[in-house]
């Protein structure tokens, strides 16, 4: 398994602050390894990065609530989540890993519905969980069944290369990572264009992030300023930002999460758009 590095340790603050009750819609939470020990065959595991650091980095960014997100790591067992929401408190959300929706009986996920998760997550098959056409049918009926939405990770190349399961639902749909285009295709990449008509039906989302990792140029990551420009022309009521916090499997040293959010105010200079993206939107999806 191969080794990746952890976040930085001394996230500064951002040169603006962000409205009241800002929300970073998705971080994860791994470790410490004796008390949530990696799942066997899992893809990757990270250097720890507890509940606790998470919502120091939060009070430094003045970040106010929060969506943890399981990571594949751990599989269908969430305690990590059910923990960490626990410590976080009411302005915080969890979102789950669609394997929990194949593999765990109603009384378990209606405890996670009860300790705050509101989605669960299909992430890119490469990260170790690969759902059967029938086990992604049956992930899709409880989604329904819970009234929570579905959360899609594109894969290494963009998610035109797996949103097609996906494309027909009418449950609410969060996109991750902008759909991860490449910058250097512009309006012609496919990825793009995709999640440009799918915001246009009413309930797809798509979240600000991963710039670090999409980003051509490299630190400011402005070449992603055009790709956020688009997304935000398309569907300014449905677009959300996250850190990405502590960036899973990075080979390159992670950012500095103020960097990341002074990033942002580049991503979106109208304070107006700001709220939304950072509190409005966020609320609506997420059920604060």
């Amino acid at each position: 398994m191969a080794d990746y590095l952890p976040f930085d340790p001394t996230p500064r603050a951002p040169r603006v602050l962000p409205p009241p009750l800002a929300c970073d819609a998705q971080f994860h939470v791994f470790g410490p390894p004796e008390r949530y020990p990696v799942r066997p065959g899992a893809a990757y595991a990270m250097p720890t990065a507890t509940i606790e650091r998470a919502l120091a980095m939060h009070r430094t960014l003045g970040i106010g609530r929060g969506v943890i997100v399981q990571a594949t790591t751990y599989g269908a067992d969430h305690q990590v989540v059910f923990d960490g929401l626990a410590v976080a408190g009411p302005g915080y959300r969890g979102c789950a890993n669609a394997a929990v929706l194949t593999e765990r009986d109603d009384a378990y996920l209606d405890r996670l519905h009860a300790a705050g998760v509101r989605g669960a997550r299909f992430s890119r098959q490469s990260l170790g969980i690969a759902l059967t056409e029938a086990q992604q049918q049956r992930a899709l009926d409880r989604l329904r069944e819970l009234g929570w939405y579905a959360k899609i990770q594109p894969e290494a190349g963009g998610i035109a290369e797996n949103i097609g399961p996906f494309e027909d639902l009418e449950i609410p749909v969060l996109l991750d990572h902008m759909g991860r285009p490449d910058p250097r295709r512009g309006a012609a990449d496919p990825s793009l264009a995709k999640v440009v008509e799918l915001l246009k039906r009413g309930n797809f989302w798509v979240m600000l992030s991963l710039a670090e990792k999409i980003s051509r140029d490299g630190p400011p990551w402005d070449d992603v300023r055009p790709i956020a420009a688009t997304l935000l022309d398309a569907g300014p009521e449905r677009c959300v930002w996250a850190s990405d916090w502590p960036h899973p499997v990075s080979v390159r040293q992670p950012p500095n999460e103020g960097d990341l959010m002074d990033l942002l105010f580049r991503l979106v200079p109208d304070a107006v758009l700001r709220q939304r993206v950072l509190v409005d939107n966020p609320a609506s999806l997420f059920g604060f």
